[in-house]
């Protein structure tokens, strides 16, 4: 699988910046079969960084009542990645 294709996009909110400015953890959405190996070698394909730990997360996709129905949202993943000490991704 393609780096471009693994990462999707990378998640913005209060809980990753912290993680980024204080533990040089990222968060990014990632592709639901791409595996913790293929996480890693594309963040560090891509980005330049060397990777110590992959954690990843899959999330169920909700059903929601509409005014025309139910509707099922995808199920998406997300991946952690934890830098080696002193590498950072400038997302900004």
């Amino acid at each position: 699988m393609e780096s471009t294709h693994v990462i999707r996009r990378p998640i913005l909110t209060e809980k990753s910046t912290f993680g980024m400015n204080e533990q040089g953890r990222y968060t990014f959405e990632v592709d639901r079969r791409a595996t913790k190996d293929d996480v890693k070698a594309a963040v560090e394909r891509i980005y330049g960084v060397k990777v110590v730990g992959v954690a990843t997360q899959v999330r169920k996709g909700k059903s929601r009542r509409l005014k025309y129905g139910w509707v099922q949202e995808r199920t998406s993943k997300k991946a952690t990645v934890c830098l080696k000490e002193g590498d950072v991704i400038e997302l900004f």
